[in-house]
């Protein structure tokens, strides 16, 4: 079932925030906040996701229909990529070198940035760009 496109986008907006302040704070446990919504984007959709559910639950209600929907899978692999650069960011923020923590939070950061301010998920081309490659087709 495809998913309404600003619910995503509405994700990267609050991970944009998130993120933001772990590199102001060097939070590592608001970090691991922001893998765990990763995770269950990645894992059980970004629909079921915290801020999926925020958006569907509080958000959508207040926003006229949807005209413009998308594949969950794109988005899904997208979770899993921002999972991965977080846990990076977790290991560098709790083991270290510090560069890692910060190369790899500031890096999930520009991501979820494009994709707010943009509509331009990284994640999801790469998704396409994989499946062309694999001869998967576009979705």
């Amino acid at each position: 079932m495809d998913i309404d496109i600003r619910g995503p986008r509405f994700g990267a907006a609050l991970t944009t925030v998130v993120l933001a302040v772990v590199l102001i704070t060097g939070s590592g446990p608001l970090l691991a906040w922001q893998a765990l919504c990763f995770a269950i984007g990645a894992l059980a959709g970004v629909a079921r996701s915290p801020y999926g559910l925020l958006f569907r639950y509080v958000v959508r209600p207040r926003l006229g229909p949807t005209t413009e929907v998308e594949p969950p899978a794109p988005p899904r692999f997208a979770q899993a990529v921002g999972l991965f650069f977080a846990v990076l960011g977790l290991v560098g923020y709790f083991a270290g070198p510090d560069w890692l923590a910060l190369t790899a939070t500031a890096c999930a950061l520009a991501a979820s940035f494009l994709n707010a301010a943009f509509g331009y998920c990284l994640g999801c081309e790469t998704y396409l760009l994989l499946r062309r490659a694999t001869g998967g087709g576009t979705a």
